[in-house]
């Protein structure tokens, strides 16, 4: 970028109010267009409409606004193609789109009628973030379809249930994978939900107290598609809080801090089944690497990074409340900050689900391992004490009965389905000749038949359901 001083008259962003530019330090410092400069697109767009609304009002002539547009569109044209000088001098996108307008178009001066860096910053924002949600949206979507495959891959391998990282009842391991596409369908309802919020247009709202002109809101707001389910325009209802409202950034940036935390959840669970101490799966050598030392290692680094990645996410969202949590009404320069976080949570989050959704669709179970875990007799217990409620037993004295069939096993140096049934009997004379058929797996599994279990039918509709909601289905 050109880092030489302007001369005053190329400082459009200062009034006439000035004799002298800011030094070359202070513009260094107050400057944002090295990370803003990414709303450039959103910027003309947002410059465009406000033109088209000028013409309407009569502020510019339909050549003034023709030429005011193609100015821009050929601006767009060269930032695209990457030819585009973007000055640190001149401050932010805004001014430098501007300037350039200005030295092209004569019209130019007049775009800026009725519109201040205020209202203009909250709509580019807007427009960008708005696009965002769009696209976070599609990946999820992508991701929870990656989940639904993974689990269908594997009808049938069952593997233990955790609590505490301690085995605790057998499920299958596609109901395990549809537990996440159940948390990131929340995230997408959250994010949908922001998206509402978000969809609201500030322009017109100037610098603080609107204009005097008679500016046609409705109409630009239309023209952005800041509108409802029916077509009418949405557009902020207090000039004050239209330019210093960031909630919508806020609640952005909040929904991606929980996404980036059932991120990490879900990669820690990769990360644990990937080791050899479980074994269950194995991620693709394309989302591994290896050890500068150790040539045996294959390391899950793309759920490691996700993981730690998290911890950015959740960290920005703090830096924004932070930002916000004393800044007076109205617009303040601190808001200058809110972009850079922002933008790394956009960027850090999407990357994290496409990744992720990628990493799982190059990951394959490793049965035997699953079924070698799964076998263990003691996920059963649950069922053995159910056993004895249906034989008429409170549930309490019957989790004390089964706590004793588990010692005695232990202190035996046998696995509970090894003891016989006079051992059985002797603890708890309930127990009677059909106790050790519940050891059965596959018929364990078809007893969890309660919506929302895993059980094999049960299971089988979860995953249906989601094939056809997230258009799997063939």
């Amino acid at each position: 970028m050109k880092k030489s001083r302007p001369s005053p008259s190329t400082v459009v962003s200062r009034s006439g109010r000035f004799t002298d530019g800011p030094s070359q330090e202070v513009a260094q410092f107050s400057q944002s267009v090295s990370f803003d400069w990414r709303l450039w697109s959103h910027d003309l767009v947002g410059s465009m409409a406000h033109a088209t609304m000028l013409e309407k009002i009569g502020v510019l002539s339909s050549k003034e606004c023709q030429d005011i547009i193609a100015g821009l569109k050929g601006i767009g044209m060269e930032i695209e193609a990457g030819r585009f000088q973007w000055k640190q001098e001149l401050e932010d996108v805004h001014m430098n789109i501007e300037a350039a307008l200005t030295a092209r178009v004569p019209a130019a001066a007049k775009l800026h009628t009725a519109r201040s860096r205020n209202d203009q910053v909250a709509l580019d924002v807007r427009l960008w973030l708005r696009d965002e949600i769009e696209a976070l949206l599609g990946e999820l979507r992508g991701l929870q379809r990656s989940l639904v495959k993974l689990g269908e891959r594997h009808p049938e391998v069952i593997i233990p249930g955790y609590t505490h990282l301690q085995r605790a009842q057998p499920v299958f391991f596609a109901h395990h994978c549809l537990a996440y596409v159940e948390m990131f369908d929340r995230d997408t309802g959250r994010l949908a939900d922001a998206f509402g919020r978000l969809n609201v247009c500030p322009l017109g709202a100037g610098a603080i107290a609107g204009s005097t002109l008679p500016l046609d809101r409705e109409f630009v707001a239309t023209l952005l598609g800041f509108t409802d389910a029916k077509g009418r325009p949405r557009i902020t209802q207090n000039s004050m809080d239209a330019v210093s409202d960031r909630d919508f950034l806020i609640e952005f940036s909040a929904a991606a801090a929980l996404i980036a935390v059932h991120l990490s959840r879900l990669s820690e669970d990769l990360i644990l089944w990937a080791s050899s101490e479980f074994g269950f799966i194995r991620i693709a050598d394309a989302y591994t690497t290896g050890s500068s030392l150790m040539p045996q290692k294959k390391n899950p680094d793309i759920a490691e990074l996700t993981r730690g990645k998290s911890g950015r996410v959740i960290g920005n969202l703090v830096s924004l409340l932070v930002l916000l949590k004393g800044l007076p009404m109205t617009y303040n320069r601190d808001l200058q900050e809110d972009k850079e976080r922002l933008f790394d949570t956009a960027d850090t989050i999407r990357s994290c689900v496409r990744l992720t959704a990628a990493m799982l669709d190059h990951t394959s179970v490793q049965a035997a391992a699953c079924d070698a875990a799964a076998k263990d007799p003691l996920l059963l217990a649950t069922d053995l004490a159910d056993y004895l409620v249906k034989k008429g037993m409170p549930f309490r004295q019957a989790h004390h009965a089964v706590g004793a069939v588990v010692a005695f096993a232990e202190k035996a140096g046998r696995r509970i389905d090894q003891l016989t049934l006079a051992e059985y009997q002797a603890i708890e004379p309930r127990f009677s000749g059909d106790v050790l058929e519940l050891y059965d797996l596959q018929k364990a599994m078809k007893r969890r038949e309660l919506p929302g279990a895993p059980g094999v039918r049960q299971v089988a509709r979860q995953l249906a359901r989601w094939k056809k909601e997230l258009g799997t289905l063939g």
